[in-house]
């Protein structure tokens, strides 16, 4: 609802009331309709004030109502009535002003904000874009390039960001609705006209073509698919050439297209899917979500390689004293430089109100007895974290959390190697770990309900997306990434060529392809897990059949010829020299490949790029069925944001699960089929028995899948 009032010195205070955020539901805006038209008909009112409750603005559009027809007002009649009044309408910005509750603030004659509100036009990260008039007022106001730049990344900035920009009057310190009631005051009687946006030409550079041709330019290329950044460009070029009732016009239609787009219900599931992630059912069959989590002030990190020094920095960030431990005397001095300066510069780039937590750096794990949390990030060896493990049971207090930063080892064979099974878990950060969103929270069979909660809280003071899996190898992420590799390493075998196979992902949307992927992770990564798992053997020439399942060795003798990657300068692609970034065709990998097909009697074909799409995602999607019908995640959405903000997935595709229900779950089954009968000793392209009983089920939404998988569990354990 929206409430009106009248104050003393006939200022009229317009107040937005709908917890959390004063979204712009149906009953808001008529409530805003109806407190216009008093302040309009009160000859008492002299001057409006619009603000919201609880110090925080405006959100913008309620999302849940996009699910259904729209009721209640129009955004676009209520901003052109508040602008068009004859009474001066100030917005008193706090907390937060975005989406339509920046376009209500721009239909405003003016606006005072707080130095520390939050002001932006997201609606591109939903594939959307600003359809309450923002694509044709903010370049108005700002000027074309400051409007291009914010609508086309929907990035949020400062109160005082905005004063620099134009978009607001006067910034402050304290109260924003005070000073606004006080300038409401002063600026009765004074002209409107150029206080008008929609009056005012389009504040634009004489070069408008060469301009937006640029900007076109690095949003495609940027966007990797994804339709709403170029249609923002299209509305704010007819802001720029066009009166502004066409390209009020003209920003409706590309809202239209939009709004029922596929990558706009993607966008819409993933943006809800991270508000109800990890809600599982931990082992024992109690709910972690339901037990009050412990609070952790002090922590430890163990080892002080790239991910250790990350993981020191994300817990500095989020306020906590951090005990920093290497037991290598060079890795510890490096780490005593390059710590405070990450620290320092992250903490600058995020604009934190409050100091970071201090790190202070040691070499005995004697240091760590103290603290009510350790992380250990050391070499990916089971034998080096058995033994730390065991340490560290001794060493720390009896009510310390112990958690290993693996990639894929048994949680449960750690946690065994303590006196304290149940406070241990898998706490899996994505590199770089104080930048990247991801953190997998693994879950042994023993691990209490309260150690899962507190890390899922630890990682939501953090700033991530955490997600609670099961304990199982890969855990989720890799599990998956497994298959999707062997895919890639197969499709070399028959023919095809890293860069072929990279194209085709990165047109789908990917940042990098996998052998682009794996040349910047380093190929030693993967062959030391490949020989730990007994996969490389011995021999000259390795069998092409391992554990009952085809397994190419292409990426072992790659590592053999001393073609590591990025590190080396040559992997799957040749950089100029160790450490570089731009990769290139090498010659070698041709005539490597060749050699290969003929020593193993393959002969090459060509490859089509709807093959190689389908045979990587879909057998990375038929791995994600199988987890989830054995348990290792809670729901689709768990297995679809770990994707998003940990593997590179394409946001505007939703997530691996949501694509398969966006393809038909019918095709997949049908594709994996087909390549089954292809290739039977793949067993990654086996379907999944869940897949098929959800086909037999008749292909249900992606949100009734959880209801299928709960009965599937629950029939299985009778």
């Amino acid at each position: 609802m929206a409430t009106f009032s009248l104050l003393p010195g006939s200022v009229a205070l317009i107040t937005l009331t709908n917890p959390p955020v004063n979204a712009l539901s149906a009953a808001v805006r008529a409530g805003i309709v109806q407190a216009v038209q008093r302040s309009v008909e009160d000859p008492k009112v002299k001057s409006v004030v619009i603000c919201g409750q609880n110090g925080r603005f405006c959100g913008g559009a309620d999302i849940r109502e996009f699910a259904g027809p729209m009721s209640g007002p129009p955004l676009v009649p209520l901003i052109h009535a508040i602008e068009a009044l004859d009474k001066p309408v100030v917005a008193a910005i706090e907390g937060l002003a975005l989406g339509g509750g920046l376009e209500l603030a721009l239909g405003c004659h003016y606006r005072i904000a707080h130095t520390t509100a939050l002001l932006g036009l997201p609606e591109v990260t939903l594939g959307l874009l600003p359809a309450a008039g923002g694509t044709q007022r903010l370049p108005r106001l700002a000027g074309l390039p400051a409007a291009l730049d914010l609508i086309t990344t929907g990035r949020h900035i400062s109160g005082t960001e905005a004063l620099e920009l134009g978009i607001v009057d006067q910034v402050t310190d304290g109260s924003a609705l005070d000073i606004a009631l006080e300038f409401a005051k002063s600026i009765v009687g004074r002209p409107l006209n150029t206080r008008r946006l929609s009056t005012l030409p389009c504040r634009c550079p004489t070069d408008i073509d060469n301009l937006l041709d640029r900007f076109m330019v690095q949003v495609r290329q940027r966007a990797r698919g994804a339709l709403a950044p170029v249609a923002c460009v299209g509305a704010l070029r007819a802001a720029a050439t066009l009166p502004y009732a066409q390209g009020l016009r003209k920003e409706r239609e590309l809202m239209d297209t939009l709004f029922n787009s596929g990558q706009a219900r993607a966008l819409q599931y993933a943006f809800f899917s991270q508000r109800v992630v990890g809600k599982w059912t931990l082992p024992s069959g109690a709910r972690w979500d339901n037990t009050t989590s412990r609070t952790i002030s002090t922590a430890a990190v163990i080892g002080l390689g790239t991910m250790g020094r990350g993981i020191a920095v994300a817990l500095a960030l989020a306020g906590m004293s951090v005990v920093a431990v290497e037991t290598q005397e060079k890795q510890l001095s490096e780490a005593r430089q390059m710590v405070p300066a990450m620290l320092q510069r992250e903490a600058g780039r995020r604009g934190l109100d409050t100091a970071p937590g201090v790190i202070s750096f040691c070499s005995s794990l004697q240091d760590v007895s103290e603290v009510e949390l350790v992380i250990e990030a050391v070499f990916e060896d089971m034998a080096l974290k058995l033994q730390l493990f065991r340490q560290l049971s001794a060493v720390c207090k009896p009510d310390t959390l112990l958690c290993s930063n693996t990639s894929g080892l048994d949680i449960d064979q750690l946690a065994a190697a303590t006196q304290r099974p149940g406070l241990v878990v898998g706490m899996h950060f994505f590199a770089p770990a104080h930048i990247m969103k991801l953190l997998e929270v693994v879950c042994g069979t023993r691990s209490s309900p309260e150690t899962v909660a507190t890390v899922m809280q630890l990682g939501k003071r953090m700033g991530k997306v955490s997600v609670a899996v099961g304990n199982c190898p890969g855990f989720v992420g890799n599990r998956m990434l497994k298959p999707y590799t062997e895919q890639a390493n197969f499709l070399l075998e028959e023919g095809a060529m890293p860069e072929q196979v990279d194209k085709v992902l990165e047109e789908f949307g990917f940042p990098m392809g996998v052998f682009r992927m794996s040349d910047l992770s380093g190929l030693d990564v993967g062959w030391r897990i490949r020989k730990a798992a007994g996969l490389t053997g011995p021999g000259v020439e390795p069998t092409r059949t391992r554990q009952g399942r085809r397994y190419s060795p292409l990426p072992d003798q790659m590592c053999e010829a001393g073609r590591l990657g990025q590190k080396t300068g040559r992997g799957w692609y040749q950089y100029d020299g160790p450490g570089g970034r731009v990769a290139r065709s090498d010659p070698w990998v041709q005539t490597f490949l060749d050699a290969y097909r003929a020593r193993h009697n393959l002969a090459a074909r060509v490859i089509a790029a709807e093959e190689i799409l389908e045979r990587c995602l879909y057998s990375l999607i038929n791995e994600g069925f199988k987890i989830l019908q054995d348990g290792m995640a809670a729901g689709p959405e768990d297995i679809d944001a770990i994707y998003v903000f940990g593997y590179g997935w394409p946001r505007h595709r939703g997530g691996p699960m949501f694509h398969a229900g966006q393809v038909g779950l019918a095709r997949v089954l049908e594709k994996l089929e087909h390549y089954q009968q292809l290739h039977p000793d793949v067993a990654p392209m086996k379907p999944s028995m869940l897949l098929r009983r959800l086909v037999a089920a008749g292909s249900p939404p992606i949100q009734k899948w959880r209801e299928l998988i709960h009965r599937e569990r629950v029939h299985s354990q009778l």
